[in-house]
C-alpha cells in the first residue's frame, strides 16, 4: 500500500480498541455519537422489544443520540455522509447523506431523495450480496470490485462537486472481503491470497486519490471499526444454554439438517423466542449477549430480582468462561463482563445482563436451531476487539491502553 505508506509519514497510526459487543452497528453508532450503547441505544444487529420476546433490526430510528454530522449541520457546517452503518433511514442533514447496508434500495437511502437518481445512473450499489458470496468467491471478488469502484466514484463526485466542511465515506467492501477470504489470505492460498492483496491495492489507490485532493487545512482520518482474524468455529451460545438447562422451549426448535434450505440458512424456519418456556433462566442474542429471564422485565420471567438475579448473573458468568471447543478442548470465551461494567446512560435497561468476549477465532452466534455447539461454514473471518486502527494526518496520537 504505497500511497498509504506515504500518508503515514505525514501523520500517526495507532491500534485502537473497538466496542462491546464488537459488531459494526454498535461500533459505528458509538463513533458517530461519541457515546456508549447505554446512551445511544444500539446494542447489536438484533434487539428485543422491551417487555416482550419479539426482536427487530435496529436502524437510525432507534438511535437515541444526535450524530456528529447532525451536530455539525446544526452549527451551519455542510456535510457529506456516504455508506455509514445505522444511517438508514436517512435523517435530515445540512448536505448529503447516502445510507448504508440496511437500506432496502437506493430510492429510500438518500437525503435529499433526489441524490438517489444520480447514484442510480452511475451504477452505484449499496452493498454486495452476501448470499452470492457464499456460493462463489470469484463472484464475490467481481462484486467487490464494482462496489468499490462506484463507492469511490460517488465519493469523488461529491468531494469535487459539492461544498463541504466534513466528508465521510465508509468502505464496506473490506468487511465483506475479510469475512469470506481472510483465512485464505492468512494461509497463503494460491488463488485467493493474491486476490485479497490485489483488492487492498485498489483501496490504496483510492486513499492516494483522497490524499491528493486534500489541502493542508483539511485533516484526513482513516479508521476501522474493529479488527479481524481467522474464524475457527462459530459457537451456538443458545445451544450451550439449552444443553445446560438454562434455556427451554415449549416446542422443540427444528434440527438444522432437516432440509437443504435449512442447511444453507436461506429460507429456513428459525424458531422464535416467543416459544421460550417459563422456567427458562437465560437466552442469548448475537453476538454473546446474555439476557437473564428476569421476572417483571421479561413476559415469562422466572428469575427474581435482587439477590437471585445477582446469583444467576455470577453463576452464568463463571460457567460461560469454562466453555470449551469440543474438538480441541480450547477455551472459547476469554472474558464475561456484567452490564454495569460496560454500559451507562438512559438506554441502560435495554442492555444485556452479560457480555461474552470470545477467544480469537470463536464467533459467538445467537441462533435457536438445534445445530450443535460449534460449526464452520462459508464465513472464514471474524471481528476482533483489540486491533482496530486509526490514522490521523498531521497529528500526534497519544497511545492509551485500557478496555
Amino acid at each position: 500500500m504505497p500511497h498509504f505508506a506515504d500518508l503515514l509519514k505525514q501523520g500517526t497510526m495507532r491500534p485502537m480498541n473497538s466496542v462491546l459487543p464488537t459488531v459494526s452497528s454498535v461500533a459505528w453508532s458509538s463513533f458517530m455519537t461519541g457515546k456508549n450503547p447505554g446512551k445511544h441505544g444500539i446494542y447489536g444487529f438484533i434487539e428485543r422489544v422491551p417487555g416482550s420476546y419479539k426482536t427487530y433490526i435496529p436502524t437510525s430510528k432507534n438511535m437515541q443520540s444526535e450524530t456528529l454530522w447532525e451536530i455539525l449541520s446544526r452549527h451551519g457546517k455542510r456535510v457529506v455522509v456516504i455508506n455509514v452503518p445505522v444511517t438508514y433511514p436517512p435523517r435530515k442533514v445540512n448536505g448529503i447523506l447516502v445510507a448504508g447496508f440496511l437500506s432496502p434500495n437506493l430510492e429510500k437511502a438518500t437525503y435529499p431523495p433526489s441524490v438517489a437518481q444520480e447514484l442510480k445512473e452511475m451504477g452505484y450499489i449499496i452493498d454486495v450480496d452476501p448470499w452470492r458470496a457464499r456460493e462463489s468467491k470469484d463472484q464475490l471478488l467481481e462484486d467487490l470490485d464494482w462496489a468499490l469502484e462506484k463507492r469511490a466514484e460517488a465519493m469523488f463526485r461529491f468531494m469535487d462537486g459539492e461544498p463541504w466542511d466534513f466528508l465521510i465515506c465508509q468502505i464496506m467492501e473490506t468487511d465483506r472481503l475479510h469475512h469470506f477470504l481472510w483465512e485464505q489470505m492468512e494461509e497463503g492460498d494460491e488463488k485467493y491470497a493474491p486476490a485479497f492483496f490485489a483488492f487492498y491495492r485498489k483501496i490504496d489507490e483510492v486513499l492516494g486519490q483522497v490524499g491528493q485532493r486534500l489541502d493542508k487545512d483539511t485533516t484526513l482520518i482513516v479508521m476501522s471499526d474493529h479488527g479481524f482474524c481467522t474464524l475457527k468455529r462459530e459457537v451456538n451460545v443458545n445451544y450451550w444454554l439449552q444443553d445446560r438447562g438454562y434455556l427451554r422451549f415449549r416446542k422443540e426448535p427444528p434440527e438444522t439438517s432437516a432440509s437443504p434450505s435449512s442447511r444453507s440458512g436461506r429460507g429456513s424456519v428459525e424458531p422464535s423466542l416467543a416459544d421460550i418456556h417459563p422456567e427458562s433462566v437465560a437466552y442469548s442474542l448475537i453476538p454473546g449477549r446474555i439476557h437473564i429471564n428476569l421476572r417483571g422485565r421479561e413476559p415469562k420471567g422466572s428469575v427474581e430480582p435482587g439477590r437471585p438475579y445477582l446469583e444467576v448473573q455470577e453463576k452464568l458468568a463463571g460457567e460461560l468462561l469454562q466453555m470449551r471447543d469440543p474438538e480441541t478442548g480450547e477455551r472459547m470465551v476469554e472474558q464475561v463482563m456484567k452490564r454495569e461494567e460496560v454500559y451507562s446512560g438512559p438506554c441502560y435497561e435495554q442492555a444485556p445482563d452479560l457480555i461474552m468476549i470470545p477467544m480469537r477465532g470463536y464467533d459467538l452466534k445467537g441462533g435457536l436451531k438445534k445445530e450443535g455447539l460449534t460449526r464452520k461454514g462459508a464465513i472464514v473471518g471474524m471481528h476482533t476487539y483489540d486491533d482496530a486502527m486509526v490514522y490521523i494526518s498531521r497529528r500526534s496520537v497519544r497511545r492509551k491502553t485500557s478496555r
